[in-house]
């Protein structure tokens, strides 16, 4: 399947250049407050030995809409800004930050992570910005209680303002990572692909499909080929399109030699499923902002690893199988409640046809479960009214607290044992090389 070529120049040209060329763009979450770090940090993410795309991660005082407190933390010297604050920048100070960096060869995509992102749209545009992600759904349930139905409004608004900036202009879905854990995968790709299919119908003609790697590398491979075939059978044609996936978002490996292996290990299965881009992950960065060495090391670590990949397998499954059969089943349900996402959206979450696992959301009915069976893969103990089977019974093994912190720590503690332990990585369907040193701090989660 071949995606439509690309409207104009701009990222999702950048990004289809590089998958021609049998290149993975790789790319950090990166954000600091103070303009001329933000530069350094950008400047040493273009001359990583990598194919390598920019980050502006935003603050959240600006994410939650805290523009007065972004303002009074950028007066006081930015020291209490954990990204960068956009939105009270200046368009010139945004715009001396990019000179001589952004370019054909060097796009730079926003980050952000909120629900209500018009101020941030606004900015990013004004500073002769064309990139940036997120979501109606996927960056509301998840980190905060902002009504769906008013996230789902202000969405419809940002689309529309994405769109008037151009043709070329690039929206990312989060959909496909949610709380980035503990959720199957058929409900990650159905997330991304409604997602995509809302931005087209508010007029954006670029955009990106996400899934977050999860715990069984056969599987995802599985998730990212029906993500593909459903973006090549759902979105409009004239809608260019490519996938990116996220190194692993939930609880990362304490050693280095095991996040480092994790890593490599989402770089390999990037180049198998044929995604285009993949998000990079430190093993710094969730018990503090990494280090722009950090960033860099994890860029050309990745980089490294799906050079070696070699091409996908043309004859591998072409994402037909259970996740396909249960995604698809999802996006038809929706659809179903009206051909307007943006009321077909809520309405899903509303009777629960859409259910995120262990989501605490108000507007998430909560009714669902997911677990991770002996074999590594995810499945669902409990479906609630989404029109999906559980993958076994209701009674069977209730998930206690233990039982799900060790769920939780399932990929880290995997990777964190010596690649030849038999209950190892090495065990699995994926196989890499140690290339890391001494251990590391326990990691959490990212927003973004």
């Amino acid at each position: 399947m071949t995606a439509p070529a690309p409207a104009a120049a701009g990222f999702g040209a950048f990004v289809a250049a590089a998958s021609a060329a049998g290149r993975l763009v790789v790319q950090p979450r990166m954000g600091f407050g103070d303009p001329a770090l933000m530069r350094s940090g950008l400047s040493r993410v273009h001359a990583a030995t990598a194919h390598t795309a920019g980050t502006l991660t935003v603050d959240s005082y600006t994410r939650v809409g805290a523009l007065a407190a972004a303002r009074a933390a950028v007066a006081d010297g930015g020291a209490r800004l954990n990204g960068y604050p956009i939105a009270a920048h200046s368009a010139g100070t945004t715009r001396a930050v990019l000179a001589g960096l952004r370019g054909p060869g060097f796009p730079v995509q926003v980050r952000h992570g909120s629900a209500r992102p018009e101020a941030i749209i606004r900015a990013l545009t004004a500073a002769g910005l064309d990139a940036t992600e997120g979501g109606p759904v996927s960056y509301c349930l998840p980190y905060g209680r902002t009504p769906l139905r008013d996230s789902v409004d202000a969405w419809v608004r940002a689309c529309e303002l994405l769109a008037e900036n151009g043709p070329a202009t690039h929206l990312e879905s989060f959909g496909g990572c949610l709380l980035g854990q503990l959720c199957p995968p058929s409900l990650l790709v159905a997330m991304s692909v409604l997602e995509c299919l809302f931005f087209a119908q508010h007029g954006l003609r670029s955009v990106s499909l996400s899934y977050a790697q999860q715990t069984d590398p056969a599987q995802d491979e599985e998730a990212l080929r029906a993500l593909r075939r459903l973006a090549a059978e759902l979105l409009p044609a004239d809608v260019e399109r490519h996938v990116v996936l996220y190194t692993y978002m939930g609880v990362y490996p304490r050693t280095e030699s095991g996040a480092l292996r994790l890593l490599e290990a989402s770089a390999r299965l990037a180049v198998r499923s044929g995604a285009g881009r993949l998000i990079v992950k430190t093993a710094a960065e969730a018990h503090r902002i990494p280090t722009v060495d950090e960033n860099v090391r994890a860029l050309e670590t990745a980089a490294a690893a799906a050079a070696l990949a070699g091409a996908p397998d043309p004859d591998a499954a072409p994402g037909d199988g259970e996740v396909y059969r249960e995604a698809r089943t999802l996006i038809e349900t929706v659809l179903d409640l009206d051909t307007d996402l943006a009321r077909a959206l809520p309405a899903a979450f509303a009777r629960g046809l859409l259910d995120v696992p262990f989501c605490l959301h108000p507007d998430n009915a909560g009714g669902s479960r997911g677990f991770i069976d002996p074999s590594g893969r995810l499945g669902w103990s409990h479906t609630g009214a989404m029109p999906l089977r559980p993958d076994r019974a209701a009674d069977a093994s209730p998930l206690t607290s233990a039982g799900l912190l060790t769920a939780l720590r399932y990929v880290a503690d995997r990777y964190d044992r010596p690649p030849g332990d038999a209950l190892g990585a090495e065990a699995g369907t994926d196989t890499g090389t140690d290339t890391a040193g001494p251990g590391r701090e326990e990691a959490r989660p990212l927003p973004v």
